[in-house]
């Protein structure tokens, strides 16, 4: 504003300049002829101000700045709430929603203002959480699991608010999503207890082996040596569980870190085929390998390949030995499709409510033939753990009494 009529001043200056020079010489002439010098100053600012004034610069005034006033007391709590990943309900002392943050529009569906939270919040537990906070006056919290519109566990808090800037006391009812953890929580309690057992049975047994070692068969030479076999099996069995438990801590810690080099499975399962090969003989299965004559490259790390299939196919030997025949074929890149490696057995096959437990820890679909087969229950999980860090994918098909197809996705 002062630079706006700063400018307008000089520019009428420069306009009237003469004007203002011939009123100046008029007042110095009068001062010269004796007159006194204030009164013709004022006579001739008088006779001159009025034409200049008549072409002085109008400036206009600044336009007026209009005031928005939100008059919403809540609009700070609105703005807060808004960018939550969690639902959050805003409500009256009656449980009225006032507010809805669109996280909760979303998991939860839409709500209008002024309805009572019992509308969309039907869950028991939640509503009995709810009433006692109400009439207590004190803030609340629960855990419960939903499954609409998932299956998930939620901690569901509601903390009182004191009025503040016009708005009247409310509360906050918040629901965070806690499947994440409880799933880490029961994974971590299974794997102990699992752990825990596998390493007891062949502990117990070396146990017993050896306090008989040390008593009644001291001098049996011949139970010395069977009872050594059978300690010698335990403690390969230990040590095989060990070295699976190693290889999944091994996976997890890089499990976001892709492999960045190219292996062709070409040589690869031509490898792990021919050291499975003496396996396969002392089971009386026969690996028929297929493979394309040209080059096929993924994008991996070619040791834990390696152990993906000689997990893989070792398993059809074992697990599918019936059948006499295990079938290994890589397929390579169709138009449009992915890089894919079948291993197929002609076996007992596995029924389908075991198919999608496959590839957790220490789960077995034969407790009984999988420990016969000196296995730990943790190959496959392996597997899945190594075809996730390469962004690829297991496919398990099986029927009873057909055998069974484990297809390598990349």
């Amino acid at each position: 504003m002062g630079k706006q009529m700063g400018k307008a001043v000089k520019e009428w200056m420069a306009r009237h300049f003469f004007s203002l020079l011939m009123a100046a010489a008029g007042v110095a002439a009068l001062i010269a002829a004796g007159t006194n010098s204030w009164i013709a100053v004022a006579v001739m600012t008088l006779a001159v101000l009025p034409s200049l004034a008549a072409r002085a610069p109008v400036v206009a005034p600044p336009p007026a700045v209009e005031t928005l006033i939100d008059t919403d007391p809540l609009r700070e709590v609105k703005a807060a709430f808004a960018g939550f990943d969690s639902p959050v309900y805003v409500l009256d002392l009656k449980a009225n929603v006032l507010y809805q943050n669109p996280s909760a529009r979303h998991i939860f569906g839409p709500i209008d203002q002024g309805q009572h939270i019992s509308v969309k919040v039907r869950m028991p537990v939640v509503a009995d959480m709810i009433r006692d906070a109400l009439a207590s006056g004190r803030n609340g919290q629960v855990e419960f699991a939903g499954t609409v519109p998932s299956e998930s566990v939620y901690l569901v808090r509601m903390v009182r608010a004191e009025a503040t800037d016009g708005a009247g006391a409310f509360y906050v009812l918040i629901f965070r999503d806690i499947s994440e953890a409880r799933r880490i929580d029961r994974m971590r309690s299974d794997f102990v207890a699992n752990a825990s057992h596998e390493l007891r049975t062949p502990l117990a047994s070396l146990r017993g082996f050896i306090e008989t070692l040390l008593g009644p068969a001291r001098n049996d030479a011949k139970a010395q040596e069977r009872f050594l076999n059978i300690m010698l099996e335990q403690v390969t069995r230990m040590s095989r569980l060990v070295d699976d438990l190693m290889s999944l801590s091994r996976l997890e810690l890089k499990a976001r870190l892709a492999p960045g080099d190219e292996v062709d499975l070409v040589p690869l399962l031509g490898s792990v085929t021919d050291a499975l090969s003496p396996l396969a003989g002392d089971l009386g299965v026969d690996i028929r390998l297929k493979l394309p004559e040209e080059p096929v490259l993924v994008m991996g790390d070619r040791d834990e390949l390696t152990q993906v299939f000689e997990n893989l196919i070792e398993n059809a030997c074992k697990y599918g030995q019936e059948g006499k025949v295990v079938d290994v074929t890589l397929e390579p890149p169709a138009k449009g499709q992915a890089v894919q490696v079948s291993v197929v057995d002609y076996g007992p096959g596995i029924a389908e409510e075991h198919v999608p437990r496959l590839t957790e820890r220490f789960y077995r679909a034969n407790v009984e033939s999988s420990r016969s087969k000196k296995g730990t229950g943790l190959g496959l999980a392996i597997v899945k753990h190594i075809l996730t860090r390469h962004r690829a994918r297991l496919v398990i098909k099986s029927e009873l009494g057909k055998g069974s197809t484990f297809t390598v996705r990349f």
